[in-house]
């Protein structure tokens, strides 16, 4: 079996994985994802009084292990963007698959289950401000899973077609990949809109924004509301859940995205404060994974 070289999976001198700085046994199988590092404590706050067992920080990653009504879950947070994504998915499953002394995958495969709470922004008409909107379906037009050799064994190609063809796509911009949600994740909420979700690289540019320079697609916004693939529908926009749901498909892990709809991109309107729709969310998401 393969050993896997120190330069390929940095071990900090604690036993913990590099960038992430926690140990195996600090990882609960449930994982919560979000992308801001005080929403971390905002999550923990609702866990069973004194079952934390990790509270753990690193950079822009901080981690919190704990149990909600008995079951055990671990909130982390990201940062923005699925290069930050790139390294959270790979160390959680290093975390869970490798055995840090032999450095060799263990033999038995572990999945997590791997869920982001976030923010988005909508393009659906009919989806209201502070409204709940589930990942069915995710578009990366990121590029990440491109990098990975059999990417294309879990990613949609028709709809990657369909897409590109609808959209009016240019060579210039990286190829994008389609993912599906997991249903382990999707099948435990209800109550909720759910459709498909593009993940972006940028705020401004990559969404449809123009301040000062001029866009490549400049219907852009209008031709992602219009898109209908199989009977889904576009419904939002965010920076993270492609990276999510592609590499957890790839490595055997569960996971999906929640998102509050902080702005809606057809109707030109948002709520900049959005914390007690955030807070509602929050609770939603930790009793549907824990039901």
């Amino acid at each position: 079996m393969r050993r896997i070289a120190e330069s390929e999976l940095i071990i900090n001198g604690d036993g913990s994985v590099f960038h992430l700085h926690i140990l195996p046994e600090d990882l609960a199988d449930t994982v919560i994802l979000v992308g801001d590092q005080n929403r971390v404590p905002a999550v923990a706050k609702y866990y069973d009084e004194g079952s934390v067992v990790c509270d753990k920080s690193s950079r822009e990653f901080h981690t919190i292990t704990g149990k909600y009504h008995g079951k055990d879950i671990s909130v982390m947070s990201t940062g923005i963007g699925t290069d930050n994504i790139d390294i959270v998915m790979n160390e959680l499953d290093a975390l869970v698959n490798v055995d840090f002394t032999t450095r060799q995958q263990k033999p038995q495969r572990k999945s997590l289950n791997i869920l982001r709470i976030g923010t988005c922004g909508c393009v659906r008409p009919d989806i209201p401000l502070g409204g709940f909107v589930l990942s069915e379906v995710g578009i990366g037009i990121d590029g990440l899973l491109n990098w990975y050799e059999g990417g294309e064994k879990v990613s949609d190609s028709d709809m990657e077609k369909a897409f590109m063809e609808h959209i009016g796509w240019t060579p210039r911009l990286a190829t994008p990949y389609c993912v599906w949600s997991s249903k382990e994740i999707l099948d435990r909420f209800d109550g909720c809109a759910r459709g498909i979700t593009m993940s972006a690289p940028g705020f401004y540019g990559p969404q449809g924004r123009s301040i000062r320079m001029g866009l490549t697609i400049p219907d852009f916004i209008p031709k992602l509301e219009q898109f209908e693939y199989r009977g889904v529908r576009m419904t939002n926009i965010e920076m993270e859940n492609s990276a999510i749901v592609g590499i957890s498909n790839m490595l055997g892990h569960h996971a999906a995205t929640i998102c509050c709809a902080i702005a809606n991109r057809f109707r030109l309107e948002s709520i900049p404060d959005y914390k007690p729709y955030i807070e509602k969310l929050i609770v939603y998401s930790l009793d549907s994974l824990t039901a």
